[in-house]
């Protein structure tokens, strides 16, 4: 991921969520002083010469469009934009190596009741991008406050950073919740949480801390349904499980707020001293 000072906010502009993402992804840019970079990715080869000419215009007025929403959201954030060929995923991992923060929509999956195909976009990108990747809901959230999970490993303190970050930039509380799976591990999981916020906290920001007994994704999922944003690191303290850990896809699948899955970063979003 490259430093905030000189990374985009990326934008995945598609049919079904463009100016969601896009006002998203501008409130995000402004917050941290950066550009947003609009993309739509379609695969031209795989169509006939009247088809493509038909949906290259498509997805130009879409990129209007989203642009449009970004100026009137957020004037002075500056706008690149970009129509590539080939899968959207593709290109968006691609393009994440430069990107501050990749944005994308949910394609629907919060208000899905049967099990999220590991295919789908959101997913695919969440999974493999070299940033943190923020999931936009269909739905605006409630102004509630910026939830984040911690556990105790080094990828949820960074989560932690962020999500610090971000509620400075909405002016929101911060409930840090960390979940265990026994009532004796309680009391020493909220002296390292309490520990952990005052290492990582940097303002004033006012900050609730939760320790609780059950199972993290459901825990979770059932607090984000009050939050403006949640935050989890893609695999917590489960290396061994893959790309997206357990606690991130249960999130990620259900939660009904936007999401960031934070990845491919090793201090928070201020670590570059921006």
């Amino acid at each position: 991921m490259a430093s905030t000072n000189d990374a985009p906010v990326l934008a995945g502009i598609g049919p079904s969520d463009a100016l969601p993402v896009a006002r998203v992804a501008a409130r995000v840019a402004a917050g941290h002083g950066c550009g947003v970079h609009l993309l739509h990715a379609f695969n031209w080869a795989a169509m006939a010469a009247p088809a493509v000419s038909g949906s290259r215009a498509d997805a130009e007025r879409l990129i209007a469009e989203a642009s449009e929403a970004v100026r009137l959201s957020q004037p002075k954030v500056p706008i690149t934009t970009e129509i590539v060929e080939g899968p959207a995923v593709a290109n968006l991992v691609r393009k994440s190596e430069s990107a501050f923060l990749v944005a994308v929509g949910d394609g629907g999956m919060a208000h899905c009741d049967r099990c999220i195909p590991a295919d789908s976009p959101a997913v695919q990108v969440a999974a493999r991008a070299d940033c943190p990747v923020l999931v936009v809901r269909r739905e605006p959230p409630p102004q509630g406050p910026v939830l984040v999970g911690v556990d105790g490993s080094a990828s949820a303190e960074t989560a932690l950073a962020w999500a610090f970050a971000a509620a400075r930039e909405l002016r929101a509380r911060l409930m840090a919740v960390w979940v265990v799976d026994t009532d004796d591990a309680i009391e020493a999981a909220t002296q390292r949480l309490g520990d952990l916020v005052a290492r990582v906290s940097a303002d004033d920001t006012a900050v609730e801390c939760h320790v609780v007994r059950g199972d993290p994704g459901s825990v979770l999922v059932d607090q984000s349904r009050s939050a403006q944003l949640t935050v989890v690191a893609a695999r917590g303290d489960e290396p061994w499980r893959g790309m997206l850990g357990a606690v991130s896809q249960a999130v990620l699948y259900h939660a009904p707020s936007p999401v960031i899955v934070v990845r491919g970063v090793t201090g928070g979003p201020d670590a570059d001293g921006s």
